[in-house]
């Protein structure tokens, strides 16, 4: 699919999720008297933002739409440069004090890299401490050699709400390093509906890639 398409198929996915999200009953009517309804659906955008030393520098946008079980997600510059990607999950939570929340999900891929891509999201919790992941393997259906698996995992702990500081690790296409597996440590603070973090990857073992990252729920 060419970069139009994608932005074409990225811009009717935000607006079916944006229309469906501010539906609600007509004024004057008997539901409008009635105690306001649980919000239905919650929707996450995020942008990260690479800083590649003797590379080429990238944004890389991500927007989350949820509903109930349901979890629909845009990507771009995510799987590869120039490539988006659009996916349908299911959501799963388990547990009460250690908390499991895991979504399985599936993806197209498509730009300078075409596929399609099973994937994951999971996230493990107990009190101040957390465990997040995401991870997917592209099948690459027009040169088998791309096929890739790519990964994101951290690990953090919250000394106070608003504030968190840990380790991560990437395997990632995008862009490429000495190392085949990027390693670092994090730092992110929140404010309100609003989350920012900073990551410095390969400090001590080659020259450090940072990413800056916001995001914001609505």
């Amino acid at each position: 699919m060419s970069k139009l398409g994608y932005h074409r198929a990225l811009a009717a996915f935000v607006l079916v999720c944006a229309s469906a999200w501010a539906q609600g009953p007509t004024p004057g009517t008997q539901a409008d008297q009635s105690p306001p309804a649980e919000k239905k659906w919650s929707f996450y955008g995020s942008v990260f933002g690479y800083l590649i030393p003797d590379g080429r520098s990238y944004v890389s946008p991500v927007l989350t739409a949820d509903r109930r079980a349901l979890h629909l997600e845009a990507r771009y510059n995510y799987e590869n440069l120039e490539t988006g990607s659009i996916w349908l999950g299911y959501n799963l939570s388990f547990g009460d004090k250690l908390t499991l929340d895991v979504t399985p999900m599936v993806g197209g891929v498509f730009g300078e890299s075409n596929g399609v891509a099973p994937g994951y999201l999971a996230s493990l919790s107990y009190r101040r401490l957390s465990l997040d992941t995401q991870g997917e393997y592209l099948f690459d259906t027009e040169d088998r050699s791309g096929s890739f698996f790519y990964n994101w995992s951290e690990l953090s702990y919250s000394p106070a709400a608003w504030f968190r500081a840990g380790i991560v690790v990437q395997r990632t296409k995008a862009y490429q390093t000495e190392l085949d597996i990027q390693r670092g440590v994090l730092a992110g603070f929140s404010y309100k509906r609003a989350d920012f973090a900073v990551y410095v990857f390969n400090l001590g073992w080659t020259d450090p890639t940072v990413v800056l990252s916001v995001g914001i729920q609505f």
